[in-house]
């Protein structure tokens, strides 16, 4: 800074000033020279002189820093010159130069691209030593993150001209750093194991190579401490503390071992639980609300859930921006702590404005009815919740944000919904084989979203070497605007069986609706007429009293409780249905028929263990046998995995399956991501189950393993099976392949 020109400049004007020694004279005129990449108008905004007031001399100075700190210029001065009765300022600019190309040297493991995206600095940029620095740090931590532990890297400014330099990044990369061992000292109420578990820095082992990790990083290594620390914080420790690592580099520096020391001091548990500031919500609800308990070890980690849970409790009866605080007492001594939660209710919260803006192709009033709060209604925190589950299993977008917005003044809360469409129409030509179709062709043109407006459409045909199958169908989810949803299908289908073939025509009307939160109940009307036909001769007996045309006319009521948190790759929450058909009313066929189908799903960090358990009972009614094809067939990729079709039930003297009249079966997955960023997962299970008559004495076993992928088109699937206990004539493991929803 040039502060002489400054200070001559004051002196004269002084000595122009001739009205009273107190008066400052009028700024006529304001003059900024030497800017060339600068625009004026961005300089001007740390200009606080105008023209027309008076001169203010103790802003110059303040000014001048202004404009140093914008990291634009190395030197500005300020001139005041005699102008039309007041003065003029001049402010006069040196501009630091810019950088007009940048260069890596020295790298050799990461890409110049990765490098560039690290650094954040582009050409054109001014050549600020702060900024500069700045990214030459990020490109070390970038190293380090790949675990080059050692990695310098040197910034260096070439001069091309005044107003033009070259930047250079001098990288020494050094070897990639190995963990080859981490002792703890000092544990003993927590074991080696568990605090390993809770860090990221791991030893170098046979899996790393998998896992990517057992390389040293220094910044997560100080960060591991911290989790450390939080970890005893968890199991009442609340003295804990955590040394400073100690880091000893191996000869040749490419290994280091690494030592922790803990002081684990006493262990604290719980005196007491208090509440400070409720009124709207009564001491048992709080209570029944917390995790945490008296007698328990004190735990951060379960009172954050608590803060988490009790703020929710309020958000739910409208007090969105009330403040859960937990004050801790310790008692040294006895080693307890008293915990108070002290809570500021604030005031009731009312829905303002829902606003929803990125679709393109769906209407409004599509994501609106999803919405379970209006405009005007008291504000509920599980409510929003719900209604961003109803908008994500729409499955008509990519991505959606519910994000709610506190007007404190007006009491009122907007919703913001936003949302990414993706496409929901498709057009599928292709083909197949199954081991039950043989070689199969395929056409599917479906539309999820008819129009905008919500509405399923799907026309599908199938032709093979074993079945034929013509398919329409047809969804309102919304019957005159109101959760009532109307379905209607038609159907041809044609299937040739091992000993006969049959032949049905049909089509059925349902409607459903929803009610409460996770709760459906509808009704389905549905008939069928089918045709048994081209018998073989040795067929079994129950094959050829099914033999000739008859009718079906079935009603089946259902109700369906899904509280899901997504129904095509459901994280947590379940799916329970019980559905019962009759079928009498008119046709030839009489019979009672009952499923009972519960799912849940429990979340395991990022990753998912399923249950799923099946019961069928069906009989035929007025005398009437059931009939084959309403019988149940158990074996195949939605049953029991690894089998074939029917081969988990009864069988004819032929050895072919004309599944049972009752059906059990059992799920368990566990559910893991590969690629999240993909939605690409990978599943470990073992299925059980059986068809039979009587009772279940014959009941099946299977383990496997498969991959699945939400893609854009849908959700995929590919298994394999493994039959654990083979019978004469089945294969022992089978691969089996998807395209439809999950679990």
């Amino acid at each position: 800074m040039k502060t002489k020109g400054v200070l001559i400049a004051l002196v004269m004007l002084l000595g122009l000033c001739t009205p009273a020694p107190a008066q400052e004279p009028l700024v006529t005129a304001i003059q900024l020279k030497g800017l060339q990449r600068i625009q004026e108008a961005h300089v001007r905004e740390h200009i606080r002189h105008q023209v027309g007031l008076p001169l203010r001399s103790r802003e110059i100075t303040e000014e001048i820093k202004a404009l140093y700190q914008t990291g634009y210029f190395q030197d500005v001065r300020v001139d005041v010159e005699p102008f039309e009765g007041g003065v003029k300022l001049v402010y006069i600019f040196k501009e630091k130069p810019a950088i007009v190309s940048i260069s890596f040297v020295g790298n050799q493991e990461l890409e110049v691209k990765e490098l560039r995206e690290a650094l954040a600095i582009s050409p054109g940029a001014i050549a600020d030593v702060v900024l500069i620095a700045q990214g030459a740090d990020r490109l070390r931590k970038l190293y380090q993150q790949k675990g080059f532990g050692l990695a310098q890297v040197v910034p260096v400014l070439r001069k091309l001209s005044p107003q033009e330099v070259a930047l250079t990044l001098l990288i020494e990369e050094g070897a990639k750093v190995k963990v080859k061992a981490i002792q703890i000292e000092g544990n003993k109420a927590l074991s080696d194991r568990k605090i390993r578990k809770a860090m990221r820095t791991k030893e170098r082992g046979l899996l790393s190579i998998f896992t990517k990790t057992g390389y040293y990083q220094e910044a997560e290594l100080r960060r591991d401490m911290d989790r450390i620390r939080q970890l005893y914080y968890d199991h009442g420790y609340i003295q804990a503390t955590v040394a400073e690592p100690q880091v000893r580099f191996l000869p040749g520096r490419k290994e280091v071992e690494i030592t922790i020391r803990v002081s684990e001091g006493p262990q604290f548990s719980i005196s007491e639980i208090k509440f400070r500031g409720q009124k709207a919500i009564g001491e048992a609800e709080l209570r029944k609300a917390l995790r945490s308990k008296p007698g328990e070890p004190i735990s951060r980690a379960k009172l954050r859930a608590d803060v988490a849970r009790l703020t929710d409790l309020y958000a739910q009866r409208g007090y969105a921006l009330a403040t859960v605080s937990p004050e801790l007492l310790p008692d040294v001594p006895r080693r307890q702590v008293k915990v108070v939660f002290e809570i500021q209710e604030g005031d009731i919260f009312k829905v303002g404005k829902i606003e929803i803006s990125g679709n393109v192709r769906t209407r409004d009033r599509v994501i609106r009815r999803e919405v379970l709060l209006n405009e005007a209604d008291v504000f509920n925190s599980k409510l929003l919740r719900l209604s961003y589950r109803n908008i994500n299993n729409l499955n008509f977008f990519e991505t959606v944000k519910l994000t709610p917005v506190p007007r404190p003044r007006e009491r009122l809360v907007d919703l913001q919904i936003q949302v990414k469409e993706r496409p929901t129409g498709m057009l599928s030509i292709g083909g197949g084989y199954s081991s039950v179709d043989k070689l199969v062709g395929m056409v599917d043109i479906t539309q999820a979203n008819l129009g905008g407006r919500g509405q399923y459409i799907k026309l599908r045909g199938e032709f093979g070497g074993r079945a034929t199958l013509f398919d329409f169908s047809f969804r309102e989810p919304w019957l005159m605007g109101r959760p009532v949803a109307l379905t209607v299908s038609a159907y041809r289908k044609e299937r040739e069986y091992f000993d006969y073939s049959r032949r049905a025509v049909g089509g059925s009307l349902g409607l459903s609706r929803r009610f409460r939160e996770y709760w459906q109940a509808g009704i389905l009307y549905k008939f069928e007429r089918a045709t048994v036909f081209d018998v073989a001769e040795d067929a079994s007996l129950v094959i050829k009293e099914q033999e000739g045309t008859r009718t079906t006319s079935s009603i089946t009521p259902s109700v369906v409780r899904d509280s899901r948190d997504n129904f095509l790759d459901p994280h947590r929450g379940s799916r329970n249905s019980l559905r019962i058909t009759v079928a009498g009313l008119g046709g030839d066929n009489k019979f009672l028929k009952g499923m009972l189908d519960s799912a849940w799903f429990l979340p395991l960090g990022r990753s998912t263990f399923a249950l799923r358990a099946r019961y069928g009972h069906a009989t035929g009614l007025a005398g009437e046998p059931l009939p084959l094809y309403e019988r149940f067939y158990v074996g195949g990729l939605y049953t029991i995995r690894g089998l074939g079709y029917g081969d988990a039930g009864p069988k004819d003297e032929n050895g072919e399956p004309i599944g049972g009249e009752r059906m059990l079966v059992l799920n368990a997955e566990f559910i893991f991501p590969l690629v999240e960023a993909l939605r690409l997962k990978a599943v470990v299970f073992m299925d059980a189950g059986t068809a039979y008559d009587e009772t279940p004495d014959d009941i099946r076993y299977t383990a496997g393993l498969g991959i699945r992928w939400v893609s854009p088109m849908g959700p995929i699937r590919v298994e394999w099976g493994y039959n654990i206990d083979k019978k004469p004539g089945e294969k022992q493991s089978r691969w089996e392949f998807a395209f439809g929803t999950f679990f």
